[in-house]
């Protein structure tokens, strides 16, 4: 399909182009596995960085710290610029802080490309949801949204392992080199085959305050949060919580959670763009379910594994629609800052989630978590089931 089809004032396509949100879910595939890779390299990047493996989990720990501080302001800044040539730009930057990686043998140098590597992905978080959402019509905007979103759950279950292997065959530095020739590449992909989108205009660009208290926006930051919250406290600390069941084979739990998710977010595909608020009604509720199962009957391992595997398929679309939910609510054009505000609301959620699993881990035990889980996942729940105004409709409308 033509990108040329899609530019400021022509009809928007009514099939989805895949070409371009394939595009754009090998983004977020991109950004998530250089977030994460440097955890699984630590016994081999300490010794040629001549750091301690502590102070190399620090290269992942200031990604999300950049990431996380960077996604408003900078969202902000450059709202009224053209989207492709900022979306390029993001990924050239992280083709060029994980180069460095993939030469450097000075851990300050390293450290430093990961700071930029995080300003990187803060923008490209932002961008991605709204940018798929403008290159689909309003009843094809959910799914789209799942394509994109499918890059996360892929570079979690199948990418990080692959990342891990290639080091292990051929050194973690070809790892990284090989990131940063993906990201040259995905820029490439992006001129040809994503269409080019106007910033938002001067005159119709609201302050941040006030897309954060659009009709609906709260709400869904409200969820969002407590979501997140919940999820946190107890997959922060699943291997406590599997050895206190008596199961113990952490690594077997977490397989069955994220090949759930994967079945999740296709399900959830499907039924998005129809049926949005009773599937998330439905995953939320499930959610919470299974922590008041967990908190019962986790000692018996079918039911822990078949409990795990229900949580996944619910946590894993979760996203996708609250994301959707997020678009209707802003409207594709001030997507980016409500995705910024999203994002930020998103890594308070992981960041408070597990220091309160951890809090409730040493003074009640891991059979705490998951009852400490359970109200934070209902808030969200009844936040959804009262939202039936701006944030979560009986009917989706078409703005």
């Amino acid at each position: 399909m033509s990108t040329a089809s899609l530019v400021k004032g022509a009809a928007v396509p009514t099939s989805l182009p895949w070409s371009g949100l394939l595009a754009l879910s090998t983004a977020a595939f991109t950004a998530v596995m250089t977030e994460l890779l440097p955890a699984g390299l630590l016994p081999r990047m300490a010794p040629a960085l001549g750091v301690p493996e502590a102070r190399v989990g620090f290269l992942v720990t200031a990604y999300a710290v950049t990431s996380f501080a960077a996604a408003i302001p900078l969202t902000t800044l450059l709202r009224g610029l053209p989207r492709r040539p900022v979306l390029m730009g993001a990924l050239l930057g992280l083709a060029c802080s994980n180069a460095v990686v993939a030469l450097s043998s000075s851990y300050a140098l390293t450290f430093t490309a990961r700071l930029v590597a995080g300003v990187m992905g803060g923008m490209l978080w932002a961008m991605l949801v709204g940018y798929a959402a403008r290159m689909v019509p309003a009843e094809r905007r959910g799914r789209a949204i799942a394509i994109v979103l499918a890059g996360i759950t892929l570079a979690l279950s199948l990418g990080v392992p692959a990342g891990t292997a290639v080091a292990e065959l051929l050194g973690w530095r070809t790892a990284f080199g090989v990131l940063a020739g993906l990201a040259v590449l995905l820029a490439w992909w992006v001129r040809r085959r994503v269409p080019g989108f106007p910033g938002e205009a001067p005159g119709s660009r609201l302050p941040l305050g006030r897309v954060a208290g659009l009709p609906g926006i709260p709400a869904i930051l409200s969820v969002t949060l407590f979501l997140l919250l919940g999820h946190q406290v107890m997959y922060t600390y699943v291997a406590p919580f599997t050895a206190h069941a008596g199961f113990g084979r952490t690594g077997l739990v977490l397989l069955v959670f994220g090949a759930a998710t994967v079945a999740g977010i296709w399900l959830t595909g499907l039924l998005v763009d129809r049926h949005l608020r009773p599937t998330l009604l439905g995953a939320l509720a499930l959610c919470a379910g299974v922590m008041l199962t967990l908190g019962l009957w986790a000692g018996a391992p079918a039911v822990l594994l078949v409990s795990v595997a229900l949580w996944g398929a619910a946590f894993g679309g979760a996203p996708t629609l609250i994301q959707t939910a997020l678009v209707d609510a802003s409207g594709p054009a001030r997507a980016d800052v409500a995705t910024a505000l999203q994002t930020t609301v998103y890594n308070a959620g992981i960041a408070a989630g597990s220091l309160t699993g951890g809090v409730v881990l040493e003074s009640g035990g891991a059979g705490s978590l998951p009852w400490t889980a359970l109200p934070l996942i209902a808030a969200a729940l009844t936040v959804v089931a009262l939202g039936r105004g701006h944030a979560f409709p009986a009917a989706r409308g078409r703005p």
